[in-house]
This record gives structure tokens, C-alpha cells and sequence, in this order.
């Protein structure tokens, strides 16, 4: 069987075009007040402050917010490389609580990519250094189809 083919590169310069083109219609991720810290192929650190209207009936991040949280940062690691990865599945797990007022980071690092496919783990954890979440996520790569469609 011959080995698999090497993907290319990813220039930062695509990864900076790619990020600005995913934000400026994220309109989501925006409302949430997520803040991306660092893009880079097959890597984002997002940050985001627990809200009010955040919270669940136990006064705790509602996982949903969480699961919202972790799939941002995923959508910018996926795409960094400027073609078109839409998320297949993910799988999280809550680990720890957090509260009004805390600000939640969320780094995403990409563990596979191929021309069709892209795995990715991501980690949320508490300004105090509690880990409060883990995620595991898949995405298809839609071959050919540029972000932007540029």
C-alpha cells in the first residue's frame, strides 16, 4: 500500500485571510463575546466570559454554551488551511462547573488531517486552571471549495 500524500504547508498568511473571512459572518460566536487569542493552521485558542444569560437553572454554564464554545475554536482550526471543513461529529465531556463571571479558554489542536477528513481535540479550562471541559471532533473537508471562495 503506498503512503499516504502530504498535505502542503499552511502559510500564515492563509490562515490570517481564512480567520478574518470565518469572523466577519460569525454572528454566533459574536454574540457569545467569544474572543479568538491565537489562529494558526490546525490551531485556535478562543476566550469567552461566562454570562448571565449563559447560565442553566443549577446558575452553572449551560453544557450547550460549552459545546457552542469548543465548536468555534474547532471551525477556526479546521478551516485555518483555507478550504472549506464543516463538522461531522463531536463528543464532549463536562468535567467541572463554572460560574458567572469567569473567563473559560479553549484551545483546539488538530490531530489528523487529511484531503476528506480533519480530527481535532479541544480543552476548556477555567482561568484558575480547572480543567471544566474536553471535546473530540471530526469534520469533512469539502475538497475544492475554498473559505470565502476565494
Amino acid at each position: 500500500m503506498p503512503p499516504a500524500a502530504t498535505l502542503p504547508e499552511t502559510s500564515q498568511t492563509t490562515v490570517d485571510r481564512t480567520r478574518e473571512i470565518l469572523w466577519r459572518d460569525d454572528y454566533a460566536s459574536q454574540a457569545l463575546g467569544i474572543r479568538l487569542v491565537e489562529v494558526r493552521a490546525g490551531y485556535c485558542r478562543a476566550e469567552m466570559q461566562v454570562r448571565r444569560d449563559m447560565l442553566n437553572g443549577f446558575g452553572i454554564i449551560h453544557g450547550g454554551m460549552l459545546t457552542t464554545f469548543a465548536d468555534t475554536a474547532m471551525a477556526f482550526a479546521s478551516n485555518s488551511h483555507g478550504e472549506m471543513a464543516v463538522a461531522t461529529n463531536l463528543g464532549m465531556d463536562f468535567v467541572a462547573s463554572a460560574r458567572e463571571g469567569e473567563i473559560l479558554s479553549t484551545e483546539v489542536r488538530e490531530l489528523s488531517r487529511t484531503r476528506r477528513t480533519g480530527l481535532y481535540d479541544a480543552t476548556i479550562t477555567a482561568a484558575d486552571g480547572r480543567l471544566i471541559a474536553v471535546m473530540r471532533g471530526r469534520v469533512q473537508r469539502l475538497a475544492g471549495k475554498p473559505v470565502g471562495g476565494t
